[in-house]
């Protein structure tokens, strides 16, 4: 392995969720502008979109689409021009 690849930098970053205002801390390299206070220990903030808290795929409210019914429906409806 290469000496010097990896940051040195690593610290604890607090992640937040800001769809849901859930907040989580992960070690991490990243600038950050401001901080946030948790448990009496102030941390970098990043400022998340959307995370495995708000994700609908990882909370178990994602839609299923029934892809199966609609390449049916398109084939039944369309095969007649085929001929």
């Amino acid at each position: 392995m290469k000496k010097g690849l990896h940051p040195e930098n690593y610290r604890p970053v607090a992640f937040k969720d800001m769809s849901n205002d859930v907040t989580f801390i992960s070690r991490s390299t990243i600038n950050t502008r401001e901080t946030i206070e948790i448990d009496g220990v102030e941390y970098p903030l990043v400022k998340l979109e959307i995370t495995s808290a708000s994700h609908p795929f990882y909370t178990g409210k994602a839609k299923l689409v029934d892809t199966a019914g609609r390449v049916d429906k398109f084939m039944s409806r369309y095969a007649n021009r085929k001929k």
